[in-house]
């Protein structure tokens, strides 16, 4: 040990499981040096961005060995105590290196060092001199008098986006000759964007919304109630029930209060349709935290939220991490959903860590489904959680038949039975909208070589690797991989190489052979990759595009598509016998998700299974006696297959 008086352990970047000793940065400021703050730091050949953990009195190393911090970037505190008691939970709990951990919560500019003030955006105004120039002074210009006169109209000036929507010109070339005749300049002001709001009313009124039933109002006042310590709540309602409502009815108690909430959901897609909501009833602009923003975005809802800005925080897995400076409640959506879990680098589930910082920083937090997970039913039954459960549809809208279809006895064509196809011409030809559930996309699962077989793996971890016809590929959905499909076996040379399994294009394929007039649409990851393209099949099949949907577990999560009057799950038995202990749940949460598509609106629905084994006890029971008789069932041999999964803390 040594006697040095002030040492410094620093989390850095790195896969090491411990902390790392400095001394303090030269002529610093001692009294600022606290836990929270960032630090740059030798780390080897190289310098890089810390996080001070702790300040001690000694180290274990020789103190010649001990490097200087090079600076301070930090004032103050980036991380707050209560995440910073959530993020020092997390690495012991997960067992995972510090620096990884404690640099998750950080936006990407925060990681590379950037100073933690508000972004900036650039606006064109008039100048002095702009505003006193006469439209007949451009008649020979008109782009540029148009351009002039437009930003003569808003003294606070427009961004360049402002300027696309509202001119129908390429005003480029128009803006560099104003600017250099000195008639517009350039400005920066805090920013406000899509994807980082100021939190504000923004000129929006809050809507009254429909009266609650007996069981949302039950729901309501118990988490409101709650407000001020800490509880968890299970709400636990059946698809359509009116969670969200309840979730409206506590935010607007938080909102009017001057608290503060955060919202996860699932998916990015469930951001746009959830906003709108919240915005039109609470009268707040939302703030948004997720993936599909820029790192410059990101940055501006994490700081506004620390600053108290935000009265309301709606995001992904990552938004856990956005600071709240008056934090009042927390939600989270969909809590059974897997993509809560992050799989890769720091593993970590957000609905565990949710429960955590909601105890650590005295407040509610809500955990919603449809298909509540087994370990949110466990604590239930253990009394760490309150159960709320809403177990009709809101409005007039009623539970659709579920009907299984014995596939044994019936040809299939291209997975689809004879029944199902019957029934899909059924509802068509009523003018309804058909969803075909498989999740599966691709075209096949596999090719198979008849000769010897062969079976197409991934090369890097061992996987099936998928068969998409139209680009002619195989691609691993596990990894990532991807190689061009093979014309020949590479085990014995031979060309009779089949698809084997059905997958989304395959399926699409068939339905267009058998209803070639009818429009179909084809809705997965393969279809949704350019920005945007999610939001955009959504709405058009809200409003009635397409008449028969093929979708993956994308549209498994809450969207709404009030025209979907069948749903036909395609293939269940793979999850009936899967290796995985959870797969069982995973299967009845997906057929239960799925089916709440059918008649959302004003018309009756239907759900159509496909299987191979209609007599399976489990399967059965979700059919005839819903999700919760099933996890009942399901429970015991979840914990025995797993204890530590199904007895995971809240």
């Amino acid at each position: 040990m040594t006697g040095i008086s002030r040492v410094l352990r620093v989390a850095v970047p790195s896969p090491l499981c411990r902390l790392f000793d400095y001394l303090p940065p030269p002529g610093c400021d001692i009294d600022k040096l606290v836990p929270g703050i960032r630090l740059r730091v030798p780390f080897g050949p190289r310098h890089t961005i810390g996080m001070l953990i702790e300040v001690a009195s000694a180290s274990q190393i020789d103190p010649q060995r001990l490097k200087a911090a090079l600076e301070m970037i930090d004032d103050e505190p980036l991380v707050g105590r209560d995440l910073q008691q959530l993020l020092h939970w997390a690495i012991t709990y997960y067992h995972h290196a510090p620096g990884d951990v404690m640099f998750t919560a950080l936006p990407a500019l925060l990681r590379q060092g950037r100073a933690p003030d508000v972004a900036q955006q650039m606006l064109w105004r008039a100048s002095g001199a702009g505003t006193t120039v006469r439209p007949e002074q451009l008649a020979r210009a008109p782009r540029q008098a148009a351009l002039l006169a437009l930003l003569q109209g808003h003294p606070a000036g427009l961004t360049a986006a402002d300027l696309a929507e509202q001119l129908d010109f390429d005003w480029r070339a128009a803006l560099r000759t104003l600017t250099a005749r000195g008639w517009i300049e350039r400005h920066a002001v805090a920013a406000t964007s899509d994807g980082a709001a100021s939190g504000g009313a923004a000129g929006l009124t809050a809507e009254r919304g429909p009266e609650l039933n007996a069981a949302q109002r039950v729901g309501a006042d118990r988490i409101v109630a709650s407000l001020g310590g800490y509880a968890a709540f299970l709400l636990d309602g059946v698809t359509g029930s009116g969670k969200t409502e309840v979730y409206l009815q506590a935010l607007a108690r938080v909102v009017a209060a001057g608290g503060q909430a955060l919202v996860l959901v699932p998916e990015i897609g469930l951001t746009p349709q959830l906003v709108a909501r919240f915005e039109q009833r609470l009268g707040i602009t939302m703030a948004l935290y997720h993936s599909g923003l820029t790192d410059r975005e990101r940055l501006h809802t994490w700081l506004a939220a620390r600053a108290g800005q935000v009265p309301v925080v709606i995001g992904t897995r990552s938004a856990l991490f956005v600071p709240l400076k008056r934090p009042a409640l927390l939600i989270v959506d969909e809590e059974h959903d897997l993509s809560f879990k992050q799989q890769e680098g720091f593993r970590y589930h957000a609905r565990d860590l949710a429960v955590v910082r909601a105890r650590n920083a005295g407040v509610p937090i809500v955990l919603g489904s449809a298909t509540p997970s087994l370990e949110s039913l466990y604590n239930v039954a253990q009394e760490r959680y309150q159960h709320l459960t809403l177990k009709a549809r809101a409005g007039v809208a009623e539970q659709p038949p579920v009907h299984l279809i014995d596939v044994r006895r019936q040809p299939l064509h291209e997975g689809l039975s004879d029944s199902l196809l019957q029934a899909i011409a059924r509802h068509v030809a009523q003018g309804n909208q058909v969803l075909l559930f498989l999740n599966r996309r691709g075209y096949a699962p596999t090719l198979l070589c008849h000769d010897c077989g062969w079976m197409s793996k991934c090369e890097r971890c061992d996987a099936h690797m998928t068969f998409h016809l139209r680009q002619q590929r195989l691609r691993c959905h596990h990894c990532g991989a991807e190689r061009a499909a093979v014309e020949q076996c590479p085990g014995c040379g031979g060309q009779d190489l089949l698809p084997v399994g059905e997958g989304t294009e395959r399926i699409e394929r068939v339905l267009h052979e058998r209803f070639g007039d009818t429009q179909i649409v084809r809705i997965d990851r393969d279809t949704t990759r350019r920005k945007g393209a999610m939001q955009e099949f959504l709405d058009s099949a809200a409003a009635g595009g397409g008449r028969i949907l093929i979708g993956t577990q994308m549209l498994a999560k809450g969207h709404h598509l009030p025209g979907v009057t069948l749903v036909g799950i395609v293939n269940t038995d793979q999850g009936l016998f899967g290796a995985d202990f959870r797969a069982l749940e995973r299967m009845a949460q997906l057929i239960v998700q799925v089916s709440g598509r059918a008649g959302r609106a004003d018309k009756p629905g239907e759900v159509l299974i496909q299987t191979h084994h209609p007599d399976h006890p489990l399967l059965r029971t979700l059919v005839h006696h819903g999700y919760a008789h099933f996890a009942r069932e399901a429970l015991p041999a979840a914990a025995h297959a797993s204890g530590a999964a199904a007895r995971r803390s809240g």
